[in-house]
């Protein structure tokens, strides 16, 4: 397991490389100059010129993608242009409220989609089945920054149960985390309902029920765990993909995280900043596929990485 861990990160960097390179060279290909955008206008073409070569921006495009390389490599990811603050320290200040999100929508996920395909998957092709995906299908079909509002339209001025923004306290994660675990709750459930419907043909399961064990015990001791597989794939990937993708979510309900970092940086042209946050995100998700490969042996005591 450990050489395949190894095996796998080194395999990982390539693709890090790949994708800050591409981020880099779409960010020089855009127009705009950031230091223009940063000290605003009526500055004199002199003193811009100046603070050009200050950052260094006046060097080589090459030069500049290798010295944030290196940097990066000391857990340095620049100053940002129009924040005027480490993007390091930027990144670690955003990145407990993403990760709240994330996992508090992950959660809600979990809760709400794997229950569901089991009740799908036993009740099939009846009014509960039928109901549950279409439930399902409702919620991924829906944008996220469309059930947000209505969210906040409802439950915050109808009702004002839940405040309408902001991240300052247990209330205001609510809101957030279901508009943003919904859309993964269909996912979960309607791949746990065909996974599970897929297991429950096999040979051991008629075997159990010959046993004599009740329905439920049949459900939770001998298919859920082998109709989990394909799920547990889904489940840390999509934590990886909410830790990098809450974009929207942090947007529309102004969450001071990575992805509204990543939204502030685009519009300024920050390149350090976007480019620390690409950086980070594109991390996240290596490592929640390599969670979720880890997941398989141990869920699975058959499947072996040599």
């Amino acid at each position: 397991m450990g050489y395949y861990i190894a095996k796998r990160l080194l395999v990982s960097v390539p693709v890090i490389l790949g994708i800050s390179l591409i981020t880099f060279l779409l960010l020089n290909v855009i127009p705009g100059d950031p230091i223009a955008l940063m000290m605003k206008e009526h500055i004199s073409p002199d003193v811009v010129e100046r603070v050009r070569a200050q950052m260094h921006l006046d060097d080589p495009a090459y030069l500049r993608f290798f010295r944030f390389i290196w940097d990066a490599l000391h857990g340095d990811f620049g100053i940002s242009y129009k924040l005027n603050r480490s993007v390091t320290t930027l990144l670690m200040d955003a990145f407990p409220n993403t990760l709240l999100l994330a996992v508090s929508g992950a959660l809600v996920s979990w809760i709400i989609g794997i229950p569901a395909g089991v009740l799908s998957a036993v009740k099939k092709r009846s009014l509960l089945d039928n109901s549950i995906m279409g439930f399902s299908l409702l919620g991924v079909s829906i944008p996220v920054f469309w059930a947000g509002l209505l969210f906040q339209y409802i439950f915050a001025m109808m009702l004002g149960v839940l405040p309408v923004s902001g991240f300052s306290g247990p209330e205001y994660v609510i809101m957030p985390a279901i508009v943003l675990g919904w859309s993964s709750a269909g996912t979960i459930a309607r791949l746990t309902r065909s996974s599970l419907l897929e297991v429950m043909r096999n040979d051991y399961i008629r075997t159990a029920r010959a046993k004599g064990n009740v329905e439920l015990q049949v459900i939770v001791q001998h298919a859920l765990k082998n109709a989990m597989l394909p799920v547990v794939t889904v489940m840390a990937l999509q934590v990886a993909g909410l830790l990098s993708g809450a974009v929207i979510t942090e947007s529309v309900f102004g969450i001071p995280g990575i992805g509204r970092l990543a939204v502030n940086a685009i519009q300024n042209r920050d390149m350090p900043l976007l480019q620390g946050t690409v950086m980070f995100t594109t991390v996240l998700v290596i490592v929640g596929n390599l969670v979720a490969d880890v997941m398989y042996s141990l869920i699975d005591p058959r499947i072996k990485y040599d």
